[in-house]
């Protein structure tokens, strides 16, 4: 009889992929009921919420003609690598992925799937991949987290068959995967500080007592939005952002008081007004309600200031280690003319600048280039230009009229979307001896790798760095040499 999508199968998993799926075979012709050459169980199912060593009854989501999708609703027999995962949100929040996965096992799967997608993607035989760098602490790394509020509380099972009176009108957490109109209310989330959960819980509370209105993403309407925390790591520097949707400074003010009298460690709280329908965290324009309206926080012997909406890597204590295969990897002598793309705030641009003569950094976000700029004066740093570019059309323009001198080496950390085809022409154009290739995402970045190897470069190694524990997100770091 043919499977058909919906339908539940027991599975044995064998393998794992890339975005934490597990890989089961089957034979084809017995799952479909089709007629084949060979009997052999070469069909390919992608099973969620599965690891090697599961045997599950999985419910079919897809059927195509080499593959099928599916996802775990019982595990029939557990793998010897799955752990009690810490949080009691875990599989429901959708933000920590394998927190019941050995971290050793994290690893070692995230480095294979690093290495899966550049033989794929890339089109490489052979890959030279350095060890995987682990993170140093697997809770508590995270210098940044974004919350939401909803009018609309997302229930858990548990909650569902509870006797207890739930309000289901407010809630302050994160938005359950691909549901944008309803949030999980969190009182505790173990990537975070302590002293960052007991100002969520204190925010939610606040607020409540005071009957103020969450926001309606069905409506738009309701004045919280957002609360964004950021910690530095290096610093005792703490800051709240409450995001609203309207300017309401009694209220705010009241707000901060109280929270600055139960957490004196805060060292400023800044309020964003977004008055825009789409659920952003940035605001059309931001009050300092106390202290500065920014951070700061060192990676290596740098400081960086950082505000509200600045770009700041969520780990510090790995950033360093993240840099530091930057470095190794370039093996500089200090004489080289260097670029920097995508600069940012200057993180990757101050980190390196002690060991090249000249330092050109290229940012597409005006406000970027401003944090970048004060940055370097910040550390001393004067062997460092940053320039406004395009880096979606050509940046070339700029650097022929600026008369900046080619580069020896051209570092590159874009957004996960990757380079645009433009960029990668602009970087081959100017021919640099080395490109160092930084990357939040593998699959991006084995594409533009390929592009760079059909325009005359040779990959020569990568190491990935996990920056993200319990999570499916790499970063990786490529070195290519031109041919």
């Amino acid at each position: 009889m043919k499977t058909k999508k919906g339908d539940i199968i027991e599975l044995t998993i064998i393998k794992y992929a890339f975005e934490g799926k597990g890989i089961a075979k089957v034979s084809k012709s017995k799952l479909l009921g089709e007629k084949t050459d060979s009997d052999e169980e070469n069909y390919v199912v992608f099973v969620q919420n599965a690891y090697p060593g599961d045997k599950v009854k999985a419910r079919l989501l897809k059927i195509k003609n080499s593959y099928a999708e599916a996802v775990a609703v019982e595990i029939l027999e557990f793998s010897k690598y799955r752990v009690q995962p810490k949080c009691k949100f875990f599989g429901v929040c959708g933000g920590c992925k394998q927190q019941d996965l050995e971290y050793d096992l994290q690893l070692h799967y995230k480095q294979l799937q690093v290495e899966e997608v550049f033989k794929n993607i890339a089109g490489l035989k052979e890959i030279k991949s350095e060890k995987i760098i682990p993170s140093e602490i697997i809770f508590s790394y995270r210098n940044k987290m974004e919350f939401s509020f909803s009018d609309i509380r997302w229930l858990t099972k548990e909650e569902l068959e509870s006797d207890q009176k739930i309000e289901r009108n407010f809630a302050l957490g994160f938005h359950i995967p691909k549901i944008y109109d309803k949030v999980l209310d969190i009182d505790e989330c173990f990537l975070q500080t302590e002293l960052a959960n007991n100002i969520v819980n204190f925010t939610r509370e606040f607020f409540k007592s005071k009957n103020v209105s969450a926001y309606s993403q069905k409506l738009h309407k309701g004045f919280l939005r957002n609360l964004v925390l950021r910690q530095a790591f290096h610093t005792k520097d703490f800051m709240v952002n409450i995001v609203t949707s309207e300017d309401e400074p009694q209220l705010i003010e009241d707000y901060s008081k109280s929270l600055l009298e139960k957490f004196p460690a805060i060292t400023t709280v800044v309020n964003n007004i977004n008055k825009k329908l789409s659920s952003v965290s940035t605001g059309d324009y931001e009050k300092i309600i106390y202290g500065s309206g920014f951070i700061y926080d060192y990676i290596g012997k740098y400081k960086f200031r950082i505000s509200s909406n600045s770009f700041f890597q969520t780990n510090t204590i790995q950033a360093e280690k993240l840099y530091q295969t930057v470095v190794d990897f370039a093996e500089f002598n200090g004489n080289e003319i260097l670029y920097d793309l995508y600069s940012g705030a200057g993180t990757i641009t101050l980190y390196v600048s002690d060991f090249v003569t000249e330092l050109y950094a290229f940012e597409s976000v005006n406000s970027a280039v401003g944090d970048a700029e004060f940055n370097a004066s910040l550390n001393n740093v004067n062997n460092v230009k940053f320039f406004l570019a395009d880096l979606y059309k050509s940046f070339i323009p700029v650097v022929k009229t600026n008369k900046i001198p080619k580069p020896d080496i051209i570092i590159i950390d874009p957004p996960r979307s990757g380079m645009h085809k433009n960029t990668v022409n602009d970087v081959a154009e100017l021919s640099p001896q080395k490109i160092i290739y930084v990357s939040c995402n593998p699959v991006t970045q084995a594409r533009d790798v390929k592009m760079l190897i059909e325009a005359g470069y040779k990959f020569i190694k990568m190491r990935p760095v996990d920056m993200f524990p319990h999570t499916y997100h790499i970063e990786n770091v490529v070195l290519l040499k031109k041919v």
